[in-house]
């Protein structure tokens, strides 16, 4: 089977490169829709050898996706975005999914580099060439409300995912989104969408999560509820494309929920919406968020040992967990249980080095446990990191020792 891949592009010469040579023997054409680069990404896509196509930004991002789907010809289109590049092991699964006649679309685990709540996403990017298959929302564009539309008259196809990384998305760190003005762009575009589609749960729960996030809580909090109440009584006009989408949002909205009540203080509601959220029949990797913020709610509360089962489970769905580690490691120092507390600590900063309070909180470890040299060892990581990121608590902690008549 051909694979087209598809990509939607403005001012992206930096990191362009990286993303074809990842789809480089994996895909038989590349189209790369241009939205008005003014730096080299252009001549960057045609050194490649992609078929390069002009279109003019209209504030949908649905509208330039479907595009590139317009040149395309072969039998699959891989689409993936400037940010992400594709995950060389997942290749062979990948060729050998495609050549199945009973799949409609494969949708690809993405890893969220740098996120460290929800680490890992699931979208449909991998679909069969289709003329009634188009993307849709001017914002998280998708192909999701097309395919369910499309399921309903040929109910011959399947659905189906991956259980294994796909893609890496490095969008989604704070330095990015701060350069790119993501959150103003997503917010203005997806309250457009909302004026048309008010009890669309997707939209209820991105615009909502998004609201919450640049502090506008009891708006965010409103419409997350809406998306919920929409969601349990069917009342969105515009279905979703499978169960397992569904059930998606489904954990969105409970997660989300579940955040905003946990700042709110009020615990038993924020932990019967992590609870609501795990019980999704979505893959175990998605749920990572739920699990880890119920554990520290748990652990807050002083419910260590069902704190650790959470955290345990957690690394056990991702042994690359970084977060988990950290989080294990502070229940079991609140355990009394130092020496597998530091041990929690130190594969956290093996996984993750410039994980600033892994380092603070090994020292604190590591000083409890009569270790003071290898204790002031890792404040002064600690510290370094800190000052390193820009943050005041480097210098908090530095003439935090001091006082205590450490030389640091």
């Amino acid at each position: 089977m051909n694979i087209s891949f598809c990509i939607i592009v403005k001012d992206e010469e930096e990191r362009l490169l990286r993303c074809l040579e990842s789809v480089r023997g994996v895909v038989n054409e590349t189209i790369v829709v241009d939205t008005g680069s003014c730096d080299r990404t252009i001549d960057i896509a045609r050194s490649y050898g992609a078929s390069v196509y002009s279109f003019e930004w209209c504030n949908d991002f649905s509208a330039a996706r479907n595009a590139s789907l317009h040149y395309a010809q072969g039998d699959w289109v891989l689409v993936l975005d400037a940010d992400e590049v594709l995950v060389p092991d997942i290749v062979p699964a990948l060729k050998q999914v495609v050549e199945s006649e009973q799949y409609l679309v494969i949708n690809l685990l993405r890893h969220e580099v740098g996120a460290s709540q929800s680490p890992y996403s699931m979208l449909s990017r991998l679909f069969r060439r289709h003329p009634d298959i188009a993307f849709t929302r001017p914002y998280h564009a998708m192909i999701d409300d097309r395919v369910a539309e499309l399921l309903q008259r040929e109910p011959n196809w399947r659905v189906g995912h991956l259980p294994e990384v796909a893609i890496l998305h490095e969008g989604y760190r704070s330095d990015v989104i701060a350069a790119r003005d993501k959150f103003n762009k997503a917010r203005i575009t997806m309250e457009g969408f909302l004026e048309t589609h008010p009890h669309d749960p997707y939209v209820c729960s991105k615009l909502g999560a998004l609201y919450v996030q640049i502090g506008q809580v009891e708006t965010g909090l409103e419409l997350l509820r809406r998306g919920l109440r929409a969601i349990h009584s069917n009342a969105n006009e515009y279905p979703l494309s499978n169960a397992l989408h569904d059930a998606s949002t489904l954990y969105e909205l409970h997660y989300h929920l579940g955040s905003v009540y946990a700042e709110l203080h009020h615990f038993n509601q924020a932990e019967q919406h992590y609870q609501a959220a795990m019980q999704q029949p979505i893959p175990a990797r998605l749920k990572l968020g739920a699990i880890n913020n119920l554990g520290n709610i748990l652990k807050d509360k002083g419910d260590l040992q069902n704190a650790v089962a959470l955290y345990q489970q957690a690394l056990q769905i991702d042994p690359t967990f970084s977060v988990g580690y950290y989080n294990l490691g502070m229940t079991l120092k609140a355990m009394g249980r130092l020496t597998d507390a530091i041990a929690q600590y130190k594969r956290a900063i093996a996984l993750n080095p410039n994980y600033a309070e892994a380092h603070q909180n090994l020292g604190v470890a590591l000083l409890k446990a009569g270790q003071v040299a290898e204790s002031l060892e890792a404040f002064q990581s600690a510290i370094a990191r800190y000052q390193q990121q820009g943050l005041p608590a480097g210098e908090q902690l530095k003439q935090s020792l001091q006082d205590m008549g450490f030389r640091v």
